[in-house]
């Protein structure tokens, strides 16, 4: 038997081996064909000491972690509803307020283009005669323009304290907050944390609902999945209803967004429904948050400043928008 030949079969076994990799026995392992790069980065991230493993245990995801837990056992909710009302809570009192912050500054920005519009004329009318005065060519008279237009347009944002850039808060925190949430719930769902020596993968397990009874399982009805996408495509296509023109960068933006709604679906349906769920609720909160910023109302007691392209009508605009696009026929 196969068993009592001792090491001879080890030995058998080991020449079967490197045979089948191209090798005669006796040669070093030094030859032995190298993984590919994306196997070893992925085999680099899942090791022990690798980039996840370092994110899962970093201080963001376990005070995420404590705002989880703490939210549970506040509420007393199941997970599925403790989950749901976190997001809810974190989104409204974090991100809805930096998404106003958003808008005001973008709407200060809106109202400073005609203005913008006037000195790039007088600039150019003066860069004209200048460069005629002095015999310019086109190139210094074009760098001339183009360093005054710039430092014109920065004195105006430092007046009005309405730099772009600072529109951008919002994704500084929101994308960071996904993820450490996200790292969270599947280190939840994988039994990598406990609470008060309860494993909360256990909890996870049994606190489901519907047709996901199991959080720690994935969504095999999909339905989860496909949600998160499509709640995702009517953010992206509401954005791009209420852009009049758009410039070039801003469609390959656009698009680029819409492909990653796409595959956020496949992605969904390979990871622990408790997290496809705090992605959905996260997204749904989006879409609403999307809306609301919309209502003349609201920005109104926001205190952000009226502008050229706002509706009193949103959302009748926004309905005839979509129709024209989505359902007309002709």
């Amino acid at each position: 038997m196969l068993w009592r030949s001792g090491p001879g079969w080890l030995r058998t076994l080991s020449t079967l081996r490197l045979r089948a990799l191209g090798l005669q026995p006796g040669q070093s392992n030094a030859r032995l064909p190298a993984l590919p790069v994306w196997a070893a980065a992925s085999v680099s991230a899942a090791a022990p000491g690798g980039w996840y493993e370092a994110l899962a245990a970093s201080a963001p995801v376990r005070a995420a972690e404590e705002v989880l837990l703490g939210a549970h056992a506040a509420t007393g909710l199941p997970w599925w509803g403790s989950i749901m009302l976190s997001t809810v809570a974190l989104r409204g009192a974090v991100t809805l307020p930096l998404a106003a912050y958003q808008h005001y500054i973008l709407a200060k920005v809106e109202n400073l283009q005609p203005e913008i519009k006037n000195i790039a004329k007088h600039l150019n009318q003066e860069v004209a005669v200048r460069a005629h005065q002095f015999g310019w060519s086109k190139r210094v008279a074009r760098l001339t323009y183009l360093k005054n237009m710039r430092r014109l347009v920065s004195d105006l944002y430092v007046r009005d304290n309405c730099h772009p850039f600072k529109a951008t808060v919002l994704v500084w925190v929101q994308l960071p907050m996904w993820i450490f949430i996200s790292v969270a719930l599947r280190n939840f769902s994988t039994g990598a944390a406990h609470s008060e020596g309860v494993s909360v993968q256990e909890q996870l397990a049994a606190g489901g609902v519907l047709w996901f009874p199991d959080l720690t399982a994935v969504d095999s009805t999909w339905i989860l999945p496909v949600s998160v996408g499509v709640v995702n495509l009517l953010i992206v296509e509401i954005f791009a209803l209420q852009k009049l023109s758009m410039s070039r960068f801003q469609m390959y933006v656009t698009h680029f967004v819409r492909a990653v709604s796409v595959l956020m679906i496949p992605v969904a349906a390979t990871v622990p429904s408790s997290l496809v769920l705090y992605w959905l609720c996260s997204s749904l909160m989006g879409l609403s948050q999307n809306l609301l910023l919309r209502s003349p109302g609201f920005r109104q007691l926001c205190r952000i400043p009226p502008t050229k392209s706002d509706s009193e009508t949103p959302y009748k605009d926004l309905s005839a928008a979509f129709c024209a696009k989505f359902l007309s026929r002709k």
